[in-house]
C-alpha cells in the first residue's frame, strides 16, 4: 500500500492507524445522533449480489480495490455518523492493499473462485493475525494481536476474499452477565437495528447482521452457541446459517461452548449464503469435530438450490414455537400457507419431544466448556497478552466497572469461574441429557416419526425496544433445539410488522444442509421477503 492509499483508508474508516497503544485502530466513539430521519446517499452497491460485484469485476467497471472503496465509504457514512449503527469495531488498515493483489492476481491468473475480491465483515471473536485487534468487544483485549489466522479467516484468504474489518458484537458472544443489551459491547457501545434505530439488533452477531442488512459488505461472517447467527440475522433482515457442528472449523474463535460453537454465513440472499459456506467447509486439524465432515461437506452449496426445492418436501410445524398472539402471527402462518401453495406437506403439529426435561442442563454444560475454552484460549495469547485466565478478565471488570459494568454485570463470568473440569461428573451428565434429549429423542425422533425433510419454527421477532436498564425483551425464537444438538438451522425472511423483519427458520439432521438450502431457497425466490433497511428513528 502507498502512502496516499494508506491515508486514505484512514480517512475512510475513521480509524487512528497513526496511534500507539491499546487504542490503536479503534473507532471513536460517535457523538449523540442528531433527531429525526435518516436519509443515506443513494449507494450504487445497494443489495448487490456476489454474481453482480463479480459481473462488475469482470467487465472492468469495478475492480476488488474500487469495491472496498466504496465499502469503506458506506461505512464511514452510516456506522460512525448519520444513524450511527455501530457494527463495525475497526476496518482493516490493510484492505485496499489486499484488494489491490487480488486485482492483479485476477489480470494474471483470473480469480480463485466466487469470493475473489468481495468484500466481506467478520465478527470481533474471529482471530485475524494482521494489525487488527481481537477482543470480544472486550475493553480488557484491546491491543491484543492473535498469534494467528482462525480458520475460518484462513479460509475466506485463500478463497480470495477482501477481510474489511471487524464486525461489533454483544461482548463475549453475550456470555458475561444477566440483563445484558444485545449489541452492546465496552468497546464498540450499542449496535443499532438499522430498520427502527431505537430497535435491537440482538445478538451477539449484531454487528455481522447489521453490516450485511445495511450493505456495510457484501456478506459477514458470525458465530453462534445458541441463537447468536439465527436471532440477530432474523431481526435485521438476512439469512443467516448455523451450520452442523464440525462442517466449519472454530480453531481461533473465542470460545463459549465446544459441543455448540460455529461460525457461519450472514448474507442478502440464499445464493450468496450457500457460496460463503463452501468457502468456510473443510477439516481443521486444529479442531477435532472437522473430522466428522470429512466426504459430508461441498466446495459448492449452490448446485442444491431449487426454485422448485418444496415441492414433495415433508415439513414437520414445531408448533409450541408459533404465539398465536404475537403481533408476527398473520406473517408467520401466511409463510405456511405460502410452503404448502409451493408444494411441501405440512405435518402440523409435528412437536420436538424432550424439550421439557432439559432443566439446566444446556446452562451447567455452557459454563463448563466457557471455563475450560476460554482459559485455553487466553494462554494460548502468551505472556504479552492483557489477561490470562478468566480470573484476570473478572478482575479486570471489576476494576473497569464504570466503563465494563456500567450496565450490567458477569453473572455469567462468575457462574462459569466456580465449576471445575471437564471430567467432572456433573459436566458429563448434563453434556449426555443434552445430547440424547436434543438428538435421539429430539430432532432426530420427530424427523424419523413423520419421515420429515425438516422442522419449520419462527426464528424470532421482531425486534424489542433496545433497553440499557433492564436489557433484551424476549422477542421468541426456535435455535435451542439445533444449537443444543448441533444440527444445522436456517432463518430467511418472511415479512415484517411495522417495518421491523421476522425471520422464518428451517432446521433438521446433522449434515443436512443441502437439504435445508433447497427448501430457503425456493421459500425465498417465491415470497421475495426481504426489503432494505429504511433507518426510521422510532415507530409511531
Amino acid at each position: 500500500m502507498n502512502r496516499r492509499e494508506f491515508l486514505q483508508l484512514a480517512a475512510l474508516s475513521g480509524v487512528q492507524v497513526l496511534t500507539a497503544g491499546p487504542a490503536m485502530a479503534e473507532l471513536a466513539r460517535p457523538a449523540r445522533p442528531a433527531p429525526g430521519r435518516f436519509y443515506p446517499k443513494p449507494f450504487e452497491l445497494e443489495e448487490s449480489s456476489i454474481a453482480v460485484l463479480q459481473a462488475a469485476m469482470q467487465s472492468g467497471k469495478e475492480t476488488a480495490v474500487s469495491l472496498a472503496k466504496k465499502y469503506l465509504r458506506r461505512i464511514e457514512e452510516l456506522n460512525r455518523y448519520g444513524p450511527m449503527l455501530r457494527a463495525v469495531l475497526e476496518v482493516n488498515p490493510d484492505a485496499l492493499a489486499i484488494a489491490r493483489v487480488r486485482d492483479d492476481e485476477r489480470k494474471a491468473k483470473g480469480p480463485r473462485g466466487s469470493l475473489h475480491g468481495i468484500p466481506v465483515l467478520v465478527k470481533d471473536n474471529l482471530d485475524t493475525h494482521d494489525r487488527m485487534m481481537t477482543t470480544a468487544g472486550s475493553l480488557a483485549l484491546l491491543g491484543s494481536r492473535a498469534p494467528r489466522d482462525s480458520f475460518v479467516v484462513q479460509k475466506l484468504r485463500e478463497a480470495g476474499a477482501v477481510i474489511l474489518g471487524k464486525a461489533n458484537l454483544s461482548e463475549w458472544a453475550n456470555f458475561r452477565g444477566e440483563h445484558s443489551s444485545s449489541g452492546w459491547s465496552g468497546r464498540g457501545g450499542q449496535t443499532r437495528n438499522p430498520y427502527v434505530l431505537d430497535r435491537n439488533p440482538s445478538g451477539s452477531s449484531s454487528g455481522s447482521a447489521v453490516g450485511v442488512s445495511a450493505n456495510l459488505c457484501a456478506v459477514a461472517i458470525g458465530t453462534e452457541t445458541d441463537g447468536s447467527i439465527i436471532s440477530p440475522s432474523a431481526v435485521c433482515g438476512v439469512i443467516g446459517i448455523k451450520p452442523t457442528i464440525g462442517l466449519v472449523s472454530r480453531s481461533g474463535i473465542i470460545p463459549i461452548s465446544k459441543s455448540q460453537d460455529t461460525a457461519g454465513p450472514m448474507a442478502r440472499t440464499v445464493t450468496d449464503a450457500a457460496i460463503l459456506l463452501g468457502g468456510l467447509a473443510g477439516v481443521d486439524p486444529r479442531d477435532e469435530a472437522t473430522g466428522a465432515s470429512q466426504g459430508r461437506t461441498y466446495q459448492d452449496y449452490t448446485q442444491f438450490l431449487d426454485r422448485n426445492g418444496l415441492r414433495g418436501s415433508r415439513l414437520g410445524v414445531a408448533r409450541r414455537y408459533f404465539d398465536s398472539d404475537s403481533v408476527a402471527a398473520k406473517v408467520l402462518e401466511n409463510a405456511l400457507v405460502e410452503l404448502k401453495q409451493l408444494g411441501a406437506t405440512l405435518v402440523d403439529p409435528a412437536e420436538i419431544p424432550g424439550l421439557a426435561r432439559f432443566g439446566d442442563a444446556e446452562d451447567i454444560v455452557l459454563h463448563y466448556e466457557f471455563k475450560a475454552g476460554i482459559n485455553a484460549y487466553l494462554a494460548a495469547l502468551g505472556p504479552g497478552a492483557p489477561v490470562h485466565t478468566l480470573q484476570d478478565l473478572i478482575e479486570f471488570n471489576a476494576r473497569n466497572r464504570d466503563e465494563e459494568l456500567r450496565y450490567f454485570g458477569q453473572e455469567e463470568f462468575l457462574r462459569a469461574q466456580e465449576k471445575g473440569l471437564l471430567t467432572d461428573k456433573a459436566y458429563l451428565d448434563a453434556l449426555e441429557k443434552c445430547r440424547h434429549l436434543s438428538q435421539a429423542e429430539g430432532i432426530d425422533a420427530v424427523m424419523d416419526k413423520h419421515q420429515l425433510d425438516a422442522i419449520v419454527a419462527p426464528s424470532g421477532g421482531p425486534a424489542g425496544m433496545t433497553d440499557l436498564v433492564y436489557g433484551d425483551r424476549n422477542v421468541g425464537g426456535s435455535s435451542f433445539p439445533a444449537a443444543v444438538a448441533g444440527y444445522p438451522n436456517i432463518t430467511v425472511p418472511a415479512g415484517q410488522v411495522r417495518g421491523l423483519p421476522v425471520g422464518i427458520s428451517f432446521f433438521g439432521r446433522a449434515w443436512s444442509e443441502p437439504v435445508l438450502l433447497k427448501i430457503a431457497f425456493a421459500f425465498e425466490q417465491a415470497t421475495q421477503a426481504r426489503k432494505p433497511p429504511t433507518f426510521a428513528p422510532t415507530i409511531d
